[in-house]
């Protein structure tokens, strides 16, 4: 048995290629365990150790338990003995002790192949758990994906996973993913992707499966409030209202209003966009009560002969195309830090002065850092150099917002630029609604897609003094705004104080 054994050790040391093979196989298999440990005990908790962690010691482990036996083959074959003496089977196939040795020493082989197999299928497990994981999509490509990472984790999906939207449900749904992330990183390292990456995504998953798993359209009820408030570029920042009235609406019976009507299944509304982009639509038709569809012709495109393939049936995407990754305008966003106080409007011309600071020509990164100081320092200590002392904090504070602002937004390197992405939830520009909704999109009898706002919310204030305006106001004409909002907060207490 002893001679059995050390015929087995001395096919494997007996040749460089497997002792390296040993040396890599024993150092990620214990590398592994300790990673785990420390990942454990909270120790390690970084993104980039996962990467090592995960997918460079299994594949070294790998790679190591393959040289093994590659070695000992070649040792075998140069040395003029068969494999089978090697297992202490070179004498006599009739000698009983040999034989039982080779045994032995085969069941051996066979034991630590399983243990090697139970570790792989473990730390595969964990693979493909630290993959699933968000920190993992936005920093395996760091550079490529950080854009999307940054917009991410402060979007209202930043605790949902990335896979919950982009890797569909089954087997082949994720060997498909995981292709196309093959793919992904043959792009990443040798620089094959565009820049900025196109959007829309026309591989995503339906919303079907995605954002109707917790926005289901029966929860789509009632009717919400929304202020926004836009500050003016005076000394003062002077704050100005739009109030709306959203009608959300299911399209269902009884609610035929509202935006969500147009993905309620009974109201199916079909496009055919006339680029890659969906910014232009050649088509659009809805489905009428008695089953036939109404065509809308864009009026600027001549009648086309496109596929099947190039029509698309609209869902959540199509309006709420950036509800994760979400690049805002750059005055909006100054609007919202100064709502929240995060930039201070008592600051002599606060909003001017943060705009304007955003909207310099940088090339990078680092040169806008220093421009964005630059501008908002520059400016108070040229026209109000007596508050640098006793406002320098607010002054402070205006600099790293719109730092952060620029931060989240521009990323020179991936081409991301104001703009680069727009929004579609509204009708900014001619983007949006407008897509739809305006007056080249027409039927056979010449009738244009209405673009009445009130098909969605009702205005109570638009930029106005006050938030509600024209709840208040004597007008005859804003009488029946008045009686809808009176209305609606009535709804509103019923349903609250009902039993």
């Amino acid at each position: 048995m002893r001679r059995a054994y050390l015929a087995f050790l001395r096919g494997i040391s007996a040749n460089a290629l497997s002792q390296t093979g040993a040396i890599l196989a024993t150092s990620a298999g214990l590398c592994f365990i300790g990673m785990e440990l420390l990942r454990v005990a909270g120790i390690v908790t970084n993104a980039y150790v996962g990467l090592i962690t995960y997918m460079a010691l299994p594949l070294l482990f790998v790679v190591g338990l393959l040289l093994i036996p590659l070695g000992w083959w070649r040792w075998s074959r140069r040395a003029g003995r068969p494999i089978r003496e090697l297992l202490s089977l070179r004498f006599a196939e009739t000698d009983l002790a040999a034989r039982a040795a080779g045994s032995r020493v085969l069941r051996t082989i066979v034991l630590l192949t399983l243990l090697n197999l139970i570790f792989i299928s473990v730390v595969s497990i964990r693979t493909m758990h630290f993959m699933d994981q968000a920190s993992f999509c936005g920093t395996a490509c760091h550079r490529v994906m950080n854009p999307e990472w940054t917009t991410y984790q402060q979007s209202p999906h930043a605790r949902v996973l990335c896979v919950e939207c982009h890797v569909g449900e089954g087997t082949k749904a994720l060997i498909d993913a995981k292709l196309n992330g093959l793919w992904q990183i043959i792009s990443a390292t040798f620089h094959l992707y565009e820049k900025p990456i196109p959007t829309p995504v026309h591989n995503l998953r339906p919303a079907r499966e995605t954002c109707e798993k917790c926005h289901w359209p029966e929860m789509f009820l009632g009717e919400r409030t929304v202020n926004l408030t836009h500050y003016e570029l005076d000394e003062v920042s002077t704050p100005r209202y739009t109030t709306l009235v959203m009608k959300v609406g299911t399209g269902k019976a009884g609610q035929e209003h509202g935006s969500h009507w147009h993905v309620a299944e009974a109201n199916e509304v079909r496009y055919a966009a006339a680029d890659a982009r969906r910014m232009e639509m050649r088509w659009v038709e809805a489905r009428q009560p008695d089953g036939s569809f109404r065509r809308y012709r864009n009026r600027e495109f001549p009648p086309s002969t496109e596929s099947s393939s190039d029509v698309r049936t609209m869902d959540c995407v199509d309006c709420h195309n950036r509800a994760t990754h979400i690049y805002e305008e750059p005055e909006r966003a100054v609007d919202q830090r100064m709502a929240r106080g995060l930039i201070d409007r008592s600051l002599p011309y606060a909003k001017k002065v943060a705009l304007g600071a955003l909207m310099g020509s940088y090339a990078d990164t680092t040169s806008a850092v220093r421009g964005i100081e630059a501008h908002i320092r520059g400016f108070y200590r040229e026209e109000y150099p007596h508050l640098l002392g006793p406002r320098g904090q607010e002054i402070d504070g205006m600099v790293e917002t719109t730092l952060a602002i620029y931060r989240r937004n521009i990323h020179p390197y991936m081409g991301i630029r104001w703009g680069s992405y727009p929004n579609h939830l509204g009708h900014e520009g001619e983007g949006g609604c407008f897509r739809c909704h305006n007056p080249q999109m027409v039927d056979e009898e010449g009738i244009s897609i209405s673009m009445d706002c009130t098909l969605c919310h009702s205005i109570l204030a638009y930029d106005e003094a006050e938030p509600y305006m024209y709840l208040f106001a004597a007008d005859d004409s804003t009488a029946g705004v008045r009686r809808h909002l009176i209305e609606y907060l009535r709804g509103e207490f019923w349903e609250a104080v009902k039993p």
